[in-house]
């Protein structure tokens, strides 16, 4: 199926269109190693509010409820309150920004925090550009590194030395114990040819195995449970 001619995509293409009407065109697409991915953001703000008044942000699950209402805001991607440090940080698109994505200024949050019972000192804040695709979407989509971590009890290095071995051992364990379960389903079937008989399977040497190659299902009487067998 061609999501392209789905009802969503189709839908997709209807909100684009009338986006690019609205806000005109722009280049909205980035190339790396001869790709190219449309991305919906391009340069961000990030602010930092500190030095909160303790009384403003309560306790911890009114800062919890304020970092909920700030995310609902439309502009506003990422918002963190922390109780214990007096901080805010949040990062959003600004007015100036070059998207077709909902904007807000940095006045209208100080103003919607005020109406939450917080008010900021102007010398209190600091605020930076971000990159989204380099930043943000990348970081996301493409990290550089994939993070582990080491089992309880270990430190990393101590894990990582560890880990081939683990790992070998794992695949040993692993075809010992494809082993032993066909060894029980000959037994099983062994002890009980009526059943192997029904479910066409026949007991050699080896796995069981029936004509086609795999081990049929048995078939399920009404009122009856059937087999609980799995094809090998």
């Amino acid at each position: 199926m061609d999501r392209r001619e789905s009802s969503e995509g189709v839908t997709y293409r209807k909100e684009l269109e009338n986006d690019q009407a609205e806000n005109g065109e722009y280049e909205e697409y980035v190339e790396e190693n001869g790709a190219k991915f449309r991305i919906p953001y391009k340069k961000l703000k990030q602010v930092v509010f500190s030095g909160i008044r303790k009384d403003e942000l309560i306790d911890i699950e009114h800062s919890a409820r304020l970092q909920y209402r700030l995310m609902l805001l439309e502009p506003v991607l990422f918002a963190k309150v922390e109780f214990v440090t007096k901080r805010i940080t949040l990062t959003y698109n600004p007015l100036d920004a070059e998207s077709r994505k909902e904007k807000m200024s940095l006045q209208q949050i100080v103003d919607f925090l005020a109406k939450e019972g917080v008010h900021i000192q102007p010398q209190e804040m600091q605020e930076r550009e971000v990159d989204y695709y380099s930043e943000i979407y990348k970081s996301h989509f493409s990290p550089q590194t994939i993070r582990e971590h080491a089992p309880y009890g270990y430190t990393l290095q101590e894990w990582r030395k560890m880990k081939p071995a683990y790992e070998a051992s794992k695949g040993t364990f692993e075809k010992k114990k494809l082993e032993k379960f066909h060894a029980w389903q000959r037994e099983y079937l062994g002890t009980h040819p009526e059943l192997a008989q029904q479910l066409g399977v026949k007991i050699g040497g080896g796995k069981p195995h029936s004509s086609t190659g795999k081990v049929p299902k048995g078939k399920k009487d009404e009122g009856e449970e059937g087999f609980w067998f799995y094809g090998a």
